[in-house]
């Protein structure tokens, strides 16, 4: 389980778009009250109000729906930290995004694509998901895990080299994978352990030092203010490639709230590509 920050509500939900309603009178950002805004919550997001620190905040540009901005925040975020701060992605390199169709890694193929990727690598589990995240995306090529042995197909793709950083969501039973399919001096990242935590017996760890490698795993939402506030700057040098479709939001599913566990199920199906929004009334 990922850490929870202990200021966290027990209302779930972390990124929201919405008006503002009254600010801290000591407050000193750039918003005022009726602003219409979008951000990044500890929690408390599944609710008609929400009491956020305006270092998450962002003005929410007429261009964007309120259902395409509340699609952002964490996605947007969580893609760039994962591939820039932790896996230390620049020009040239190659990458590989697991769970291609997840709204992270359709974040990630888009920052992929534009900063420079000598190749973008995703897995996913049809060919549907794969077709889309290769000419809706950009993404290089993709490859079916319940069919392909993935880490082998990457190695032929990069004629033997790897891929220099690989973005998980998976955990255990990647994490050979990973290990094989990696380049030297390659940056595993982890975000999840969908699979579970425990390595079965036989993993061979020799390719950590063979290689060079680094394992790091990661969350945001224990990050303190200033960290993730940096990371909403970021987000901030987006929105004009939002604007000009560069970058690309994908919204599945729009459901109001009352639905609130439907949207749920629907996201355990792992049948979506892109985000499921809750609407209030």
């Amino acid at each position: 389980t990922l850490p929870v920050p202990p200021q966290a509500p027990k209302t779930l939900g972390v990124e929201f778009s919405g008006t503002i309603e009254e600010l801290s009178p000591d407050s000193k950002d750039h918003f005022k009250k009726g602003d219409e805004v979008f951000g990044l919550a500890y929690g408390g997001a599944y609710a008609e109000y929400i009491n956020v620190n305006t270092k998450m905040l962002l003005h929410k540009p007429g261009h964007l729906s309120w259902e395409e901005a509340a699609g952002i925040p964490e996605t947007w975020i969580t893609a760039t930290q994962a591939m820039y701060l932790v896996g230390e992605f620049t020009r040239g390199k190659t990458i590989l995004w697991h769970a291609g169709a997840s709204s992270v890694s359709i974040a990630g193929i888009q920052l992929s694509k534009i900063g420079g990727a000598a190749a973008i690598y995703v897995t996913a589990s049809s060919q549907e998901k794969i077709d889309f995240c290769v000419k809706e995306l950009g993404a290089t090529a993709g490859f079916n895990y319940k069919t392909q042995d993935w880490s082998k197909e990457v190695l032929k793709a990069t004629d033997g080299k790897g891929v220099d950083v690989i973005i998980d969501f998976v955990g255990q039973s990647y994490f050979q994978g990973n290990l094989d399919a990696a380049a030297r001096d390659g940056r595993i990242v982890n975000l999840g352990a969908l699979s579970g935590t425990k390595l079965p017996a036989g993993v061979d760890i020799g390719a950590l030092l063979r290689k060079r490698l680094r394992f790091e795993g990661s969350s945001l939402r224990s990050r303190d203010p200033e960290y993730q506030g940096k990371l909403r700057d970021k987000l901030e040098g987006y929105l004009d490639k939002f604007e000009d479709g560069t970058f690309k939001i994908f919204v599945e599913k729009v459901l109001p709230w009352e639905k609130i566990i439907e949207a749920h199920q629907l996201m355990e199906k792992n049948a979506t590509k892109g985000k499921i929004i809750c609407t209030i009334d």
